[in-house]
């Protein structure tokens, strides 16, 4: 009954993404229904990648990582994997033909972590690219069904977006990433302390990803278009709130959106959704 199987591979992607996520896990939950468990399988892989370089402390995390290079790689050739997150995923990746350059980029990116600790401009770029803005692509994939030309309309959409949402990912971490992993992920860092003035700068250019973000998802399939929408929304009160608060702050804490007000903005983006505002 390789059917139980499947369906409980693909609850496994939902765990962990529920685990991980409450805000990512609200957005599937307004895709239609045919494009949330794809989009859990695809976030259950990214997760399992990121947890490797993030958490596995004491483990030997390179060896880790190339082995689930190779393993993701045996499941996608093989069409099933004895790992049920590599199994839920290569499912998604051979009925939606995501590209394996995508997958084998995203892992590129996990390797970056492993021994960059500072980025310069051309790093920076290439490490958004591979952590951020191929799995916007793999989940365009998904909301494209098959449609090539829609999904070349929309994907330096779908990529700025990704990107966005990972910068304001970087200020959010902030902390975490430089006390606890030793990470600076800013080029403006290389050469500049981290003030107001860099602050601005780096929120400039996320507005400038965000506006170009938020124009492809207006062209998106309308099965796709609020569950996106929900996403971008959580990211701009983020944006805002970081906007709000100094540099040293960011320094010294993680900031958050309480849950409290996640449902709030969850809620008036439906209102906005329903009255066709968006």
């Amino acid at each position: 009954m390789k059917e139980l199987y499947d369906k409980v591979s693909i609850g496994s992607s939902k765990l962990v993404t529920k685990s991980y996520s409450t805000s990512f896990s609200m957005g599937i939950s307004f895709l239609a229904t045919r494009f949330r468990n794809p989009v859990y399988a695809i976030y259950g892989f990214v997760r399992l990648a990121d947890e490797i370089v993030d958490t596995f402390h004491g483990f030997p995390k390179r060896q880790m990582l190339l082995e689930l290079k190779e393993e993701t790689n045996k499941a996608i050739e093989r069409g099933i994997s004895t790992n049920p997150i590599l199994h839920s995923f290569q499912e998604v990746v051979r009925s939606f033909q995501i590209d394996q350059s995508s997958i084998d980029t995203f892992l590129k990116s996990m390797e970056m972590d492993l021994y960059n600790h500072d980025y310069d401009q051309q790093g920076y770029e290439e490490y958004i690219f591979g952590s951020a803005e191929v799995v916007g692509l793999m989940c365009l994939r998904v909301f494209t069904e098959g449609n090539n030309e829609l999904y070349e309309e929309l994907k330096p959409y779908a990529m700025k977006l990704g990107s966005a949402f990972q910068k304001i990912n970087f200020l959010r971490d902030f902390k975490a990433d430089k006390d606890g992993l030793g990470r600076l992920y800013f080029p403006q860092l290389k050469t500049q302390e981290f003030n107001e003035e860099t602050k601005a700068q780096i929120e400039e250019d996320i507005l400038a990803d965000f506006e170009m973000g938020y124009e492809g998802i207006k062209k998106l399939p309308k099965d796709a278009r609020f569950g996106v929408y929900v996403a971008y929304i959580y990211y701009s009160r983020l944006l805002v709130k970081i906007r709000e608060i100094p540099a040293s702050r960011i320094m010294e804490e993680r900031i958050r959106i309480s849950d409290k007000q996640k449902y709030a903005l969850f809620f008036g983006s439906y209102l906005r959704h329903s009255f066709n505002l968006l």
